[in-house]
């Protein structure tokens, strides 16, 4: 009896670990989040077509690189400075404020200029009700990852998790009702209208309880933006290049192939994305106590390294062995040409481990060329790369250089972590 009270103390001083707790609460907003996207994914691939959903996972990636042209640098901003601001309410408006600007400004480009950036998606721009939802539906999705950052940022992930589990099943209820009108265009419209209709929410009734006397403003204080950038900018291009890899490699897979594989190329790519949440969520958590207390960061990547080990190997093992039937759940197409892709991506994931929490060590030491020579290598190898190999192997190239660049990758990492004076 008394070995079981000591094991749940244990276990609540763990739970108490802002480092822990917080990783804890990303993870599973990943892991929650992802599998209703699994849900969403497997309606959407039962009532669309498969060239739509390959048109769709493009637009909605396309998104992603619009939200991270648009985050302007205050994501990492936030984790790193929100808890130091002396004017934090301030500081959240203008972030808010001008981050919506860009994404306003970046869709409205991209829509008129489609036929340039991606032309299987020109059909955008001959629609004037699809062009002006997507305009909006970037801005509240930029705004939604804005509010997740705020609120690591103020090391209460919880909501985080709150807020995208109720975006997640709200969406699944939509494809039923737009299918009929917007064909690939209605993938899009669920997400985009369940983002809108959680962040208003967000804004006007949770944010207020994280930062107090908090109030919604339109504002803009040119110091803040100064501030940010002087320090964001290297994040901010890192982040571009990180996510336009996705976008880049889904427009390759149609100009060399078809719709449907980018199709499956865009559900492996989320399936493995599980994994990839584990380093991810922890490494999100590093930063945000580096940047709270940095004299504790040696002790601090330790424990992450730790963690994000006796996490990931068990769950690379379980997606290798269970790959191919999660895979059957979207269709036996998505099995056939999917399977051996993931199980590269899969095992790239233990490199994945080894690179992100460098790339923490890296954000919190300001060491940010470093970083973007990193990130600028990782994307340059993958696309070149995959463009030359997917023509005799299909996507499963991806997987091969994917694989190799990450590989590359962590010998650097290791050799200069032993070298690295973290205190």
């Amino acid at each position: 009896m008394s070995r079981f009270f000591i094991n749940t103390s244990q276990i609540k001083s763990h739970l108490k670990d802002p480092l822990y707790r917080n990783s804890y609460f990303l993870m599973a907003n990943t892991a929650v989040t992802s599998a209703l996207g699994f849900a969403f994914w497997i309606v959407v691939a039962r009532f669309y077509n498969d060239a739509d959903v390959g048109l769709a996972s493009t637009i909605i990636t396309c998104m992603g690189l619009l939200v991270t042209l648009s985050s302007f640098g205050f994501d990492i901003a936030f984790i790193r400075f929100l808890n130091k601001s002396e004017k934090p309410a301030e500081f959240i408006n203008s972030g808010l404020t001008i981050t919506g600007l860009t994404a306003l400004f970046v869709a409205f480009v991209f829509v008129m200029g489609v036929g340039l950036w991606s032309p299987a998606l020109s059909f955008l721009k001959s629609d004037p009700i699809f062009a002006s939802a997507f305009i909006v539906f970037t801005i509240f999705l930029t705004l939604s990852s804005i509010l997740d950052y705020i609120f690591i940022a103020k090391r209460r992930a919880g909501f985080v998790l709150t807020k995208n589990t109720i975006i997640s099943l709200l969406k699944i209820t939509l494809p039923f009702i737009f299918v009929s009108f917007f064909r690939s265009f209605g993938i899009v419209s669920s997400l985009g209208t369940a983002t809108a209709l959680i962040v208003i929410v967000f804004l006007l009734f949770f944010l207020p309880r994280v930062q107090n006397a908090y109030k919604l403003r339109i504002k803009t204080d040119l110091h803040i933006v100064r501030e940010v950038w002087r320090y964001s900018a290297g994040n901010y291009l890192a982040n571009i290049f990180t996510v336009a890899t996705t976008f880049i490699l889904l427009n390759l897979i149609i100009h060399q192939s078809s719709a449907e594989e980018a199709a499956y190329f865009y559900i492996v790519w989320m399936i493995t994305g599980l994994l990839f949440i584990i380093p991810g969520a922890i490494s999100q958590s590093l930063f945000a106590e580096g940047s709270h207390f940095e004299d504790k960061l040696d002790a601090n990547v330790k424990r992450a390294y730790k963690l994000t080990f006796m996490l990931l190997i068990p769950a690379i093992i379980v997606l290798l062995l269970a790959g191919k039937w999660l895979l059957l759940a979207f269709g036996a197409g998505y099995s056939e040409n999917g399977v051996s892709l993931l199980r590269f991506l899969a095992l790239s994931g233990v490199f994945i481990g080894v690179n992100s929490v460098y790339y923490t060590v890296l954000r919190v030491r300001s060491r940010i060329r470093e970083l973007i020579a990193i990130i600028a290598f990782t994307t340059i190898a993958t696309l070149a790369g995959s463009y030359f190999l997917m023509h005799t192997t299909g996507i499963v190239g991806i997987g091969y250089i994917w694989f190799a660049v990450q590989g590359a990758i962590s010998i650097y990492v290791l050799s200069k972590m032993k070298k690295l004076k973290l205190n």
